[in-house]
């Protein structure tokens, strides 16, 4: 058996061990349906809101959120990061302010966010970019500044510009923790808009969770926490085939170590 069949294969044996224990606690200790419902329920409601597409509105509401926010919090993480691991002026005037932001608990901006920019999609994609932008930002920074200087040295010796070798030397090293900063962004993603929706919203994955909630259909709840599941497992896996794409050189080998 290959990688990878055992990376498809192994998953699910254990995806099967734990539906049948959970069919078996909830028949063998008769667990009500409202504490926790039994695997045919959630079907159910799967098949109903997935696949006859009584979800599929509130996925693409959340969907929607979550990629224009993760391509701007991303996109300005790199941004900021790379002018901060560059110039050290610059990270005394910005850094600090940086770091509070973050600091600051985003359940608690998001009635800020609301009065700024609306009960709409506008305010989800404002949560949901400043919830990727700290992974990104930091991993970026870290990339940058661990480029070997060595290989700085040697490119600055054939007489190559700062740009020059800021592109491609500094920034072609820093690719890999750049990637993993995106593939932490993507969980975070996922959790601002859903956030987001909780606060305010009349549509997306989160606003079923809380209808749900107040409605006590905790067979809703799990399906839609196992679409939001699969929106995080398609997107990480997105990243790292770009990731094993772009930068090629970073590639794990078959034992799951990064080849010299």
């Amino acid at each position: 058996m290959n990688g990878r069949t055992q990376a498809v294969v192994f998953p699910l044996i254990t995806l099967t061990v734990l539906i049948g224990l959970w069919f078996f606690l909830t028949v063998a200790l008769q667990i009500p349906n409202y504490i926790l419902p039994r695997p045919e329920a959630v079907l159910e409601v799967l098949v109903k809101g997935y696949v006859q597409g009584a979800f599929w509105k509130d996925v693409g509401a959340t969907l929607s959120a979550t990629l224009v926010g993760y391509a701007m919090g991303c996109g300005a993480g790199v941004l900021l990061g790379a002018l901060l691991a560059e110039s050290k002026t610059f990270e005394r005037f910005v850094y600090p302010f940086v770091v509070a932001l973050q600091s600051m608990p985003k359940v608690a901006l998001a009635p800020v966010l609301i009065v700024w920019f609306g009960f709409g999609m506008s305010s989800k994609v404002v949560m949901v970019a400043l919830v990727c932008f700290f992974p990104v930002f930091i991993n970026t920074i870290v990339g940058i500044r661990q480029t070997p200087s060595a290989l700085v040295n040697m490119m600055r010796s054939f007489s190559g510009s700062r740009f020059h070798v800021f592109l491609h030397v500094k920034v072609k090293s820093a690719l890999g923790h750049i990637f993993a900063g995106l593939q932490i962004a993507v969980v975070l993603s996922l959790i601002g808009a859903v956030v987001g929706e909780f606060v305010a919203s009349s549509r997306g994955l989160g606003y079923l969770i809380q209808v749900a909630q107040s409605n006590v259909d905790l067979a809703t709840m799990f399906a839609s926490l196992i679409g939001l599941a699969a929106i995080g497992i398609v997107g990480t896996q997105l990243i790292r085939l770009i990731h094993a794409r772009v930068v090629f050189w970073d590639r794990p080998d078959r034992h799951g170590t990064v080849s010299e």
